[in-house]
């Protein structure tokens, strides 16, 4: 259990497996998903990061199949939040 006022955050990697990379569809999935949470999320690739909430600044990420992601989290349920996205990201198939 964290103390009063102290800020929880966790990151995690994850491998883009989808051939068509970082589109509409699994950009939604991923926002919606990140929405459940009261964290402050972010998506990374390459040394940019957008707010997870927000298809459109997923899809400036411009991440294509085989691409490292980083899932940052910044708030109470910050683990919750990077565990979860993780296993969205990790799940798409190869033809979401």
């Amino acid at each position: 259990m964290t103390q009063q006022g102290e800020v929880q955050e966790h990151q995690a990697q994850v491998v883009l497996k989808n051939k068509y990379g970082l589109h509409a569809r699994p950009c939604t999935l991923i926002a919606q998903t990140a929405k459940k949470f009261e964290a402050q999320v972010y998506l990374g690739k390459d040394g940019t990061e957008v707010d997870a909430k927000s298809i459109f600044g997923m899809l400036t990420l411009a991440a294509e199949c085989g691409a490292s992601l980083t899932v940052r989290a910044k708030g109470a349920d910050a683990s919750e939040a990077v565990a979860r996205l993780t296993e969205v990201i990790g799940g798409f198939q190869a033809e979401d």
